[in-house]
């Protein structure tokens, strides 16, 4: 029974700052898509904090769901992408990297506010209570920014690719963003293969987080001083 109430007090701590973190990220790429031209996902009511709109059952509930309860060593989930049509955009080159980097920058702004909130935990009243709201913000704020660090991964069909190619001649980023069709299962394979391989042999081999670890503690550590955590 202490199992199955540990499984639950486990999911009950990442359930609402994964669904959050989905929501904004994707309802970003829609209102600044919106906002510089293309209507394509406000039309399709994609342009809300409403996470069933966002919510893929696979990706958003199931995998994430299947790698907490395996004890993964890595939390790994996606939504359904919003539907942009970047030729419609204002300036479609310039405003592809602004409508890229909405979904990132919104984590990132949500892990400062959870970073901020754990000022306000110690005036909770002690005990279950604030250890589940102290648990959420903590799981908030690196699942954020982990979800920004990764979709900057400069490898399509990842936000950061979008990036790269909004400063590329536009051949070229053609031929960069048509490798996307192959981006998604570079992905998984760099997710589970390594740690399978690693696990035979007897050796950490975790290469997508040796990859973002870097940048992940690098963003932490700027916004827990901007938030006035540190020291």
């Amino acid at each position: 029974m202490g199992e199955v109430s540990n499984v639950l007090y486990l999911i009950s701590v990442w359930i609402l700052p994964a669904i959050t973190a989905i929501t904004l990220h994707e309802a970003a790429h829609g209102w600044v898509a919106w906002k510089l031209g293309d209507d394509t996902a406000l039309r399709l009511g994609r342009v809300t904090f409403n996470p069933v709109k966002h919510i893929d059952r696979f990706g958003t509930i199931i995998l994430p769901g299947l790698l907490i309860l395996t004890g993964a060593p890595f939390l790994f989930g996606y939504a359904k992408p919003v539907p942009v049509n970047f030729a419609r955009l204002h300036h479609p080159k310039r405003d592809m990297i602004w409508v890229a980097a909405a979904g990132p920058g919104v984590n990132i702004a949500m892990a400062f506010v959870a970073a901020l909130a754990f000022h306000l935990v110690p005036l909770l009243p002690a005990g279950g209570t604030m250890e589940w709201v102290a648990d959420n913000l903590r799981n908030a704020f690196l699942l954020n920014i982990v979800l920004a660090v990764f979709n900057m991964f400069p490898l399509p069909p990842l936000d950061g690719s979008r990036v790269v190619a909004g400063f590329l001649p536009n051949e070229q980023a053609r031929k960069y963003l048509n490798a996307g069709r192959y981006g998604l299962l570079i992905l998984m394979a760099l997710l589970i293969l390594p740690p399978l391989i690693g696990s035979q042999l007897g050796i950490n081999l975790n290469i997508l987080g040796w990859i973002l670890l870097p940048p992940v503690e690098f963003v932490s550590d700027i916004l827990i001083r901007a938030a006035g955590l540190s020291g």
